[in-house]
């Protein structure tokens, strides 16, 4: 009888009623502060535009901190359990998806670094060959094995520049102040970095898998 809106609702109706009742009725259910998860979910589901990945990760996620709040309270006949378990398995096919992308965009530019390094070399290399011609003519696949070791060095230089860009980027997103503009660091960092980066993403899926 005091209802905002009657039923049956529609999934924008529910989330008019969350909004109205809150402080009488959910507020008291659930943390208060859920209200923010609320509002995040009634202004993008019903927004006339189209969402980007990193929207739809983040109303996926502000889902699943709802339904666990209300978890707490009552599993509702089973049907909390399965809807949990659905935006679960949207936010693990969504990362797969990202992850794709990712190493998708990674592999182009390392191409590019590549193709980019391959033609420094050769146009380094062009002023010895000549002069080397002019003595003895070599075969042209022995200079390249010759110089292989140090286009190899170089498309690995080109990408831990690529990452070390990347991680720039990343943590200036997150904390502007924390990034220092320090010097090119060497490979041996490099690779103590990199060990350090396979720790941490283990730890982060055994917390995950938790």
């Amino acid at each position: 009888q005091i209802l905002y809106l009657k039923p049956p609702w529609t999934l924008a109706n529910l989330l008019k009623c969350y909004k109205k009742h809150w402080m009488a009725v959910f507020g008291y259910v659930v943390p208060r502060s859920l209200l923010s998860t609320i509002e995040c979910l009634s202004k993008h589901l019903y927004a006339d535009k189209p969402f980007d990945s990193s929207t739809v990760r983040v109303l996926l996620q502000e889902s699943k901190n709802l339904l666990h709040a209300f978890s707490c309270r009552s599993d509702y006949n089973g049907v909390l359990p399965q809807a949990y378990a659905e935006v679960a398995k949207l936010c693990e096919t969504l990362g797969g998806v990202r992850a794709a992308l990712v190493e998708q965009d990674l592999s182009e530019d390392i191409m590019v670094l590549s193709e980019n390094a391959a033609c420094e070399k050769m146009e380094a290399t062009m002023p010895s060959l000549q002069s080397t011609e002019e003595k003895e003519l070599q075969p042209s696949f022995h200079v390249a094995q010759e110089n292989r070791h140090q286009e190899i060095w170089s498309v690995l230089e080109g990408v831990w520049n690529t990452m070390n860009l990347y991680s720039i980027e990343l943590f200036q997103k997150l904390d502007p102040s924390a990034v220092t503009m320090a010097g090119k660091a060497s490979f041996e960092e490099a690779f103590l970095g990199l060990q350090k980066l396979l720790a941490a993403v283990k730890d982060i899926r055994e917390g995950i898998g938790r």
